[in-house]
């Protein structure tokens, strides 16, 4: 069990069925190869918390200068608004990537997989990627959604 950050009622398991059943489960088929950076599936029971798309602007609406900033930035928008319903990064089971320029995306994995180590950790949901002609923001470069679910 992790220690929660801030001020949270911790609701500890009775049992070994209850602590499964506290925390997502990832679903790997066997056989399949194992993915890197991401499930191919998750399931959770709980509380369901999702964002709309989220952008890597600051809350004076001022977008990250780059693509790698402003995924920082979104990634951490989002550990923001999880906060604020009382889930934490272990709770993501899903994200949906948004982005303008799929090449760009390619070319900078290293670093936007420590810029979401640095703030998810090694928590890896079920993610898809797509590359979109633009967004509602002209300047953005990435959006993200997220689902998570809160154990009971």
């Amino acid at each position: 069990m992790t220690t929660p950050k801030g001020p949270h009622l911790a609701v500890l398991p009775t049992t070994a069925e209850d602590e499964t059943r506290s925390r997502a489960q990832v679903l790997q088929p066997s056989g399949w190869p194992v993915p890197k950076g991401y499930a191919n599936g998750m399931a959770a029971e709980g509380r369901i918390v999702v964002t709309g798309g989220v952008i890597g602007w600051d809350d004076e609406e001022r977008l990250a200068e780059g693509f790698v900033a402003q995924v920082r930035q979104t990634l951490g928008n989002i550990a923001a608004i999880l906060a604020e319903a009382g889930a934490q990064p272990e709770h993501l089971v899903r994200l949906t990537w948004y982005v303008v320029d799929m090449e760009e995306y390619l070319a900078n994995l290293k670093e936007l997989g420590k810029a979401y180590r640095t703030i998810f950790g090694a928590h890896y949901p079920a993610m898809a990627l797509v590359q979109v002609v633009r967004l509602v923001e002209k300047a953005a470069r990435v959006e993200i959604e997220a689902t998570a679910v809160i154990p009971r």
